[in-house]
């Protein structure tokens, strides 16, 4: 009797193990078809319906895995989230000065923008819903996930260093200047292009380390410990 309930148990198991690798092939798959949406048309070219239509899938089995448009767009967000998180991570890991890895950070996330111009525009550049922290698949707030967490880890560092005001409001006031900052640079990149003529063409590199400079410059100043 007792092998019997064991080997019932074991079925039962080996079957929810099977639902959950199934509904996780549905998942990925149904994440392809809106990035592959996203970067075609942008987000309004996205629709459960729609996505559901070119997966194979009933709405039915989309709106099993995620609950509304804003739950999928955040997850299908979540792979460049990461891949962002990444090469910053190791382009600051390169220095062991604080402001060298702020540098080094700030470099590797225009680098991303201006060589992944149609992913980066989807994460940071289109109006979308907002789904709660929660369903997104990047851990809110894990400095190795996310990448503002990331970012604000390097003003902290940079702050317990005594260069900068360890105040927890104006660490995020300094991360979020700083970023506003070095994305308005790989914004004007991707959305004038080089040959844009109402800029003057000036010196791309010299331009990147400028910028970075001076809102570093700037806000070491501003925010004095």
């Amino acid at each position: 009797m007792a092998t019997t309930s064991a080997r019932e148990s074991a079925k039962d198991a080996a079957k929810e193990t099977r639902k959950l690798r199934e509904a996780e092939q549905r998942r990925k798959a149904i994440i392809k078809i809106v990035r592959k949406l996203i970067k075609k048309g942008g987000l309004a070219d996205v629709s459960l319906r729609k996505v559901a239509e070119l997966a194979g899938y009933s709405t039915t089995v989309v709106y099993s895995l995620f609950e509304d448009k804003a739950m999928l767009i955040t997850q299908a967000m979540d792979e460049d989230l990461l891949e962002l998180t990444r090469v910053m991570t190791a382009a600051a890991h390169g220095h062991k000065a604080p402001a060298d890895r702020i540098r080094g950070m700030a470099r590797a996330y225009i680098q991303f923008g201006i060589t992944h111009p149609a992913e980066y525009a989807f994460v940071f550049m289109q109006q979308r819903p907002h789904a709660p922290n929660e369903s997104a698949r990047v851990q809110h707030g894990d400095p190795s996930e996310d990448p503002y967490a990331f970012g604000r880890s390097l003003w902290a560092d940079l702050a317990r260093a005594g260069q900068v005001s360890g105040r927890e409001v104006d660490i995020d006031l300094m991360t979020q200047i700083f970023w506003e900052g070095i994305h308005g640079l790989t914004a004007r990149h991707l959305v004038m292009g080089p040959d844009d003529v109402w800029f003057p063409q000036v010196p791309s590199e010299r331009h990147i380390e400028l910028m970075i400079e001076v809102l570093l410059g700037g806000i070491v100043q501003q925010f004095k410990p």
